[in-house]
């Protein structure tokens, strides 16, 4: 590529071409048109950052015997998260927090949302009503043995915690949760991940201005894999620095189904060419050698001061690629450039 710089815009170095009887008096020389690709970037580091959202409440009381889950797992409902003296304790989706013992006789929507596990676990035939009765009870039953526990058709309000969404991926103290640690209930222990991680750039004021909304940027990923991402707006940090947002084509994931190759307790640096000046190729001609007309057309002079009427399909760093409808516009034609410019 012949242009890796960030300079741009062909129109400031033609906007004020002088008059043809200037330019007939002007010192020149000239160059050839020739086969060329053109095309500018910048070379910086994106950067991914999940967010956590506090959700999964612990009510077991004890010491945790084992760690299940490792950070940023992705669970789904009935994965066992932690034991607290042996015990189990198990995720599981509805809107009502565990807070009291779910046995015969009980009802309301912390039963409810237990009954849809159950019957997603394959443990319970019938829908979920809300209450506890004996085919609940039996099911219970089935779920603690396929656990390892004793079979009371009672879930005591440790045995689970409860958070809005499933599947999802998870965080937690890593500090508090593992073995020895000493719960007492009540403790924030889990916190849920969002889908993808935010990707954002760091940029100067000056960079800023060459990437405006919709400029591509591809990701080297973790793996070598290539992820494409585009801005979406900017804004200034509690630095002064300019942070440019970025997304997936359409609002997708930028990482797609390989979000699990982000650590999910830090920020991930990757590298990232910011792509200013999209690559075309074609004809090419110093930009230099554009001249603008009095109806706001370009042209390129030849030698013997004919002129051609040309369309600038990209320019970057002094070079442009250009297209025209006359055939004598083609490689070999040589066109004046200022002398000294070429």
């Amino acid at each position: 590529m012949l242009a890796l710089g960030a300079g741009v815009g062909w129109a400031v170095a033609t906007a004020f071409s002088p008059p043809e009887e200037v330019l007939d008096a002007r010192p020149f020389t000239t160059v050839e048109i020739v086969e060329g690709e053109v095309g500018s970037s910048l070379a910086l580091n994106s950067v991914a950052q999940w967010t956590s959202q506090p959700l999964g409440v612990n009510q077991a009381a004890g010491v945790i015997t084992s760690v299940s889950l490792t950070q940023g797992d992705e669970v789904d409902a009935g994965a066992v998260l932690f034991e607290v003296a042996l015990r189990p304790v198990v995720i599981i989706e509805g809107p009502t927090p565990s807070f009291r013992p779910l046995g015969p006789s009980t009802a309301g929507p912390d039963v409810e949302q237990l009954q849809k596990f159950l019957q997603g676990a394959g443990f319970l035939a019938f829908e979920p009503d809300g209450r506890f009765g004996a085919a609940t009870a039996e099911a219970v039953r089935q779920w603690q043995r396929s656990l390892g526990l004793t079979a009371t058709g009672t879930v005591e309000t440790g045995d689970v915690i409860v958070v809005p969404a499933l599947p999802t991926r998870i965080t937690f103290d890593a500090e508090v949760v593992q073995p020895g640690s000493t719960l007492t209930g009540g403790e924030r222990l889990i916190s849920v991940l969002p889908v993808a991680p935010q990707f954002s750039i760091p940029v100067t004021e000056t960079q800023a201005t060459q990437i405006p909304a919709g400029t591509r940027v591809l990701i080297s990923s973790p793996s070598g894999a290539e992820w494409t991402a585009f801005a979406t707006s900017q804004a200034a940090d509690e630095f002064g620095t300019i942070v440019v947002s970025l997304e997936g084509d359409d609002g997708a994931s930028i990482c797609a189904d390989a979000c699990g190759e982000l650590p999910v307790t830090e920020q991930s640096l990757l590298r990232s060419q910011i792509i200013t000046v999209e690559s075309a190729s074609g004809l090419t001609v110093p930009t230099a050698a554009l001249r603008a007309t009095a109806n706001a057309g370009t042209v390129v002079v030849d030698e013997a001061g004919g002129t051609y009427p040309v369309e600038v399909r990209a320019s970057a760093h002094g070079v442009a690629v250009i297209e025209s409808s006359d055939p004598a516009v083609g490689v070999g034609l040589r066109v004046r450039v200022p002398a000294g410019s070429e």
